[in-house]
């Protein structure tokens, strides 16, 4: 609110809208307000309002200079100015710890290029793939979830001041002027639009929503790799919880607080658009006070939630021992067999598919055996039952194409498990995040600024008259 009214006081002077001797009276009355004494303040019903309550210190500091400081504009314009300034600092933490665990995930792939575990489709074991695999497609779900918030910002961050109650005003001023000296990045333009739009906080919302949603899957996951039966992971001890009774317990508390909190974090923000949904296009208290906390707790929330997930991950450690294991003794390769069979002898895929189910049948579901028990004389047999006709694959063929490794090792298409694919993806996120992370930097000083040219105008003005 301060800012707002340096910001106008400032464009009213220029605008030769008020004297200046008017505006250096303002301006030290503006500079001399005690922010914090405001803030700690009991709210009595001597005002209706802290703008009241403001405008009433201002008079009783100024004079009645001061009640031209509200020419031109309105609580309006003023208010909806004053929470989009709000959301946008709520925002950029978000993003900077958004980035934080952005790059820690892309740190963690990189340090498990060659990590085979296997994929799960339909909660069942899929084909062999990497850690890192797996991890870089938790980072482009993040990277989409941080370009969603990314584009909120750009339309939260416009300015509303000089709408006034929903017209303008008579007066000459410069809106733009207005938004420069509060580092919105443009206006909105259209006046009604200024004060009745709530898209700006919808947007927020929904961005927020889908990104707690996405995270909150990977927790669940996370959880599970966390079991004794899954072994995937260890967290460390600090983010583990011990019990009072079972000596052997090692509970992953950090994580399903990360579950719980990303959980409520989708409500605070499903919360904001249930509470602009079916009120009227205009200026309203339901998109306001009452609405504006939830917005502002559910970026807060997510924030944190990021910061803590990558901090768990900078001390996780993976049983890559296990993992790898669990792929060797896995049919999950056996995609790859249909392929082999495909190229070596010609088969369509459909009948090459055929053969291979045939044996996973009869093999793993029948007789309960692992794939290590898939011998060249039991796929020749599941061929002649199959397709009528033997096969010509060596045994050195059929166990290259049971080998996880090499199953991972071919798959080096855009997109791939391969380590030279999945590195070069990685190489494209950790530019994408330099260049975000520049993005965020530039964003942050120009606020920063915004407030200390604000201040120094006024100072210079007032230094002025002293001399």
């Amino acid at each position: 609110m301060i800012a707002v009214n340096k910001a106008h006081l400032i464009m009213l002077s220029e605008q030769r809208l008020i004297s200046g001797q008017q505006a250096r009276t303002i301006a030290q009355a503006l500079l001399g307000l005690d922010c914090e004494k405001l803030r700690s303040r009991r709210y009595t019903g001597q005002f209706e309002d802290l703008f009241f309550e403001v405008e009433h210190d201002l008079l009783e500091s100024a004079g009645e200079p001061a009640g031209n400081l509200h020419l031109a504009r309105s609580r309006n314009d003023m208010g909806i100015a004053i929470y989009r300034i709000v959301l946008r600092g709520k925002l950029l933490g978000a993003l900077e710890s958004a980035f934080d665990l952005r790059q820690r995930l892309i740190e963690f792939a990189g340090e498990h290029v060659e990590t085979l575990m296997l994929g799960y489709t339909h909660t069942q074991q899929a084909q062999p793939t990497t850690m890192a695999h797996y991890i870089a497609a938790v980072s482009d779900s993040l990277t989409r979830d941080i370009r969603r918030l990314k584009s909120a910002y750009a339309n939260c961050n416009r300015s509303s001041m000089g709408a006034a109650a929903l017209t303008t005003s008579g007066f000459s001023i410069d809106r733009a002027r207005v938004a420069e000296l509060l580092a919105f990045d443009g206006l909105i333009e259209n006046a009604y639009d200024a004060v009745s739009g709530a898209d700006y906080v919808g947007e927020i919302a929904t961005a927020v929503s889908l990104a707690a949603v996405n995270m909150g899957r990977f927790a669940q996951e996370l959880l599970l790799w966390s079991s004794q039966e899954f072994a995937a992971i260890r967290v460390a001890a600090p983010y583990v919880q011990i019990s009072s009774i079972m000596p052997q317990k090692r509970n992953p508390v950090s994580i399903e607080h990360i579950r719980s909190l990303l959980s409520s974090c989708a409500g605070d923000a499903g919360t904001v658009l249930a509470m602009i949904h079916n009120t009227p296009f205009g200026d309203i208290v339901d998109t306001e006070d009452d609405l504006q906390p939830y917005a502002w707790k559910s970026l807060r929330t997510l924030e944190s939630v990021y910061r803590l997930l990558a901090r768990i991950f900078a001390s996780l450690e993976v049983n890559k021992d296990e993992l790898r294991a669990r792929a060797e003794r896995s049919f999950a390769t056996v995609t790859e067999l249909a392929d082999t069979l495909v190229r070596k002898e010609g088969l369509t895929f459909r009948s090459a598919h055929k053969v291979v189910a045939r044996l996973v049948r009869k093999i793993g579901e029948e007789e309960g055996l692992t794939v290590r028990d898939l011998t060249l004389e039991r796929l020749k047999e599941a061929a002649r039952s199959t397709i009528g006709r033997s096969i010509g694959l060596s045994g050195e063929e059929l166990a290259e194409a049971l080998d996880p490794v090499y199953f991972v090792a071919v798959r080096k298409l855009l997109g791939g498990p391969s380590p030279q694919e999945v590195k070069r993806a990685l190489a494209v996120q950790t530019e994408r995040s330099a260049t975000e992370q520049a993005w965020l930097s530039q964003k942050k000083e120009r606020l920063i600024r915004a407030n200390t040219v604000l201040d120094d105008i006024l100072g210079d003005w007032i230094r002025s008259t002293d001399s």
